[in-house]
Order: structure tokens, then sequence, then C-alpha cells
């Protein structure tokens, strides 16, 4: 199963007027590191902080009148699920929002107040993932997952047009990779637009699923661990129908970053560009930071979120030291 440029575009016009175009803007502190144009597509800005709310509406407007009354159940790392919230309290909807203990306190607190029943099941994607299947299973909730779906992946995919409208000789666009409903989105919509345009998946090093399971050829259980990219955490799925193929075909490379350097971008977003981004929104930015990503011509880094513990954000910016960074020389991932 797989997304076209069509779809985006199909998704792109269906979801006009729901989410926030949000702008890309020239960097000049990272074109001075990296040494070519990098310009910051902030989608942080989104309604909701985060990309999350384009696959969220773009799946929800096409359930049909029995499925809304239904009601949608998804698992979360916090985005996603506060998206699906939103766009399901727009529709009249319920909705429910299943997460593991290692989401932030701050993003289940925002799954709340937008009127979601929130269900904290386990130590993992893949334990909140079992409550899901049981509520569809037997409340009759529609399930609508954070990424392996194709709906989901045409409305993140959206994103990719308007990086490739606003930076049309754009060499390399930088994408946070998880469970890749973002990142294969992105990329089936500019490999389309520019086959020559390079797209490299970001992630951290610790537990970052869908790197292991390109390495491995298939679909592995990754254990979810803590880190400041909270947002990328989770797997892939055993069964994923459509992610994983899309990520293996269309994504050029994928880097993965420390703690420290993740913190790094934190801090560098908020000092030098007057933005506040959480971890796994600012995975790309970090990896230019670190030297990581060499290119020939313009880069565009895509900052995906902002819902970050403001507590944790003031503790990195002023350069105190949090649990994360100690972490680095911990074992990354540990692969099932």
């Amino acid at each position: 199963m797989s997304v076209s440029l069509a779809d985006i575009r199909a998704a792109a016009q269906r979801i006009a007027g729901r989410i926030e175009p949000t702008p890309t803007v020239l960097s000049a502190s990272l074109g001075a590191v990296a040494g070519v144009p990098v310009h910051l597509k902030l989608e942080h800005r989104q309604s909701t902080g985060s990309f999350k709310l384009r696959g969220a509406t773009n799946a929800i407007l096409q359930l049909s009148d029995a499925e809304k009354a239904r009601g949608v159940v998804a698992a979360s790392t916090g985005n996603h699920g506060r998206a699906l919230a939103y766009a399901a309290s727009l529709e009249g909807m319920r909705a429910v929002i299943c997460m593991s203990r290692l989401v932030p306190g701050n993003k289940v607190a925002e799954i709340e107040r937008l009127g979601a029943d929130v269900r904290i099941v386990g130590n993992s994607q893949d334990d909140a993932q079992v409550e899901v299947e049981r509520l569809a299973n037997e409340d009759g909730l529609v399930m609508l997952p954070p990424f392996d779906h194709p709906h989901v992946v045409a409305g993140q995919g959206t994103l990719g047009i308007e990086m490739m409208q606003a930076v049309p000789d754009a060499a390399t666009i930088l994408v946070p990779l998880s469970g890749g409903g973002l990142a294969a989105g992105i990329a089936a919509a500019v490999k389309a637009m520019n086959p020559a345009t390079r797209v490299i998946g970001i992630s951290m090093a610790r537990g970052a699923a869908m790197k292991a399971s390109l390495d491995a050829g298939r679909p592995v259980l990754v254990e979810e661990l803590p880190t400041l990219a909270d947002s990328l955490g989770g797997g892939v799925g055993l069964d994923n129908r459509v992610t994983f193929a899309m990520c293996r075909d269309l994504l050029d490379d994928v880097l993965l970053l420390g703690e420290a350097e993740i913190a790094a971008s934190i801090r560098h977003l908020y000092e030098q560009e007057r933005e506040v981004v959480e971890g796994a929104g600012a995975v790309g930015v970090a990896a230019i930071l670190a030297g990581k990503v060499p290119s020939d011509g313009p880069v565009v880094a895509l900052v995906s979120g902002r819902n970050i513990d403001m507590t944790l954000h003031r503790q990195i910016v002023n350069g105190e030291p949090t649990r994360f960074e100690a972490l680095d020389s911990a074992n990354p991932e540990r692969v099932a």
C-alpha cells in the first residue's frame, strides 16, 4: 500500500481552511554553519503545535457518518493524540487516546483539555496499542493510527508540497523520522516533484525503530527508551502496511542523534531563531549543527513540533544538565 502525489494533492484541498499554512524562513545562523542556504519550515506553529493535525484532519474528514458516530481511538506519544482530539472535536466526535507512561504530562493534560478520553497503559506505544485494539473490538471505535494509514500519510505529505513550493531548488530536505508517516508522505511528494532532491530521515539514537527496521530489512521490535525526542518513540508495527516500504524506497538516508546534540538544537532554536521547539521537532536542526548534513545546495529542515514541557525547556536553554544528556553513554538501541 502506497501514497501518490495525487493523493497528497487531494489531501491538501481537503484540509485547506482547517490547518495553518505555516511559513518557510531563511536561517542566517544555520546557513553560516552549513555553508549553504538553510530554510526552516516552521510547522511547530501549527494550531495544535505539531504537523500531526494534517494527517489527523485528512483521515477524520474521510470517515463515513456511521464511522463518525462510533468515534475514533488511537495510540499516541502525544502529538497525534492532541491533533486527533482537536479534529474529532470539530466534528462532534468521541475520541479515545491511549498513551504509555513515557508520554510527558504536559501532552496528556492538553489532550484531556480538548475533551478526549485518555487511557494511560504500560511503558510503550506497543502496550498502548493493545488497549486501542481492545477498544476497537469491544466498543466499535474506529482505529486511526498515528502513522501507518494512507490517509494520515497523505495529510502529512502536504508539507512536502509546501516545502517544494517555497524552495523549488532544495537539494536536501530533513524530516524527523519515527513510525514514518511524516517522512513517507513528504518523500512521496518531494520525489514526485523533483526526484533529485534528497530526503533524509532524522531520529534519536535511543530506540530508533524505523532505522533498526530498515537495517534489518523488515519491521522489528525496538525497546522504547526515554529521550528528549519523546515524540519519535514507539515502534513501526510488525504488520506495517504503508510506511516501512515507503521509507525503504524513498528515503535517501537516515541519521541518528545523541541527546546532547538534540539539547543543543533546542537551545540554538531559542537563542538564534527565537523559537520554542520540542526535541523531536528540533532533530533536523540538530543534524545541521552536528555537521552531519553535507549538501551542495539549499537545505530545508522541518521544525515539526513545539509541545515541550517548559520547565525542561528552561533547563536546556539555561545550559543546566538534564537527565537526558547522561543517557548518551547508555545502550542506545535494544532490538528484540
